[in-house]
């Protein structure tokens, strides 16, 4: 248990910034699930606007280091392959 005023502060806000960041993990992840279900499904353009809010999501995650900015940037590049070699087929 932190002894000090600062320390006090500090475990209050890592506690509050703990709950955001995991809320924000949790989204960015369920909106990945959701373009690889309409993939999945054979639905291009469900799967299309899934992913359009998918990299909004994974823009932000990047730019405020959630997760790092060539990871969200690799996922993006993943999920646009997918999308686009089940619309070739």
């Amino acid at each position: 248990m932190p002894n000090t005023k600062s320390a006090k502060k500090r475990l209050r806000q890592n506690v509050d910034r703990r709950g955001v960041n995991r809320a924000q993990r949790s989204e960015m992840r369920g909106q990945l699930r959701r373009v690889r279900e309409a993939v999945a499904a054979g639905e291009i353009d469900r799967a299309e606007s899934e992913y359009r809010v998918a990299a909004k999501r994974l823009d932000r995650a990047g730019a405020t280091r959630l997760i790092h900015p060539n990871t969200a940037a690799r996922l993006k590049s993943r999920l646009q392959r997918l999308i686009k070699s089940a619309k070739a087929a």
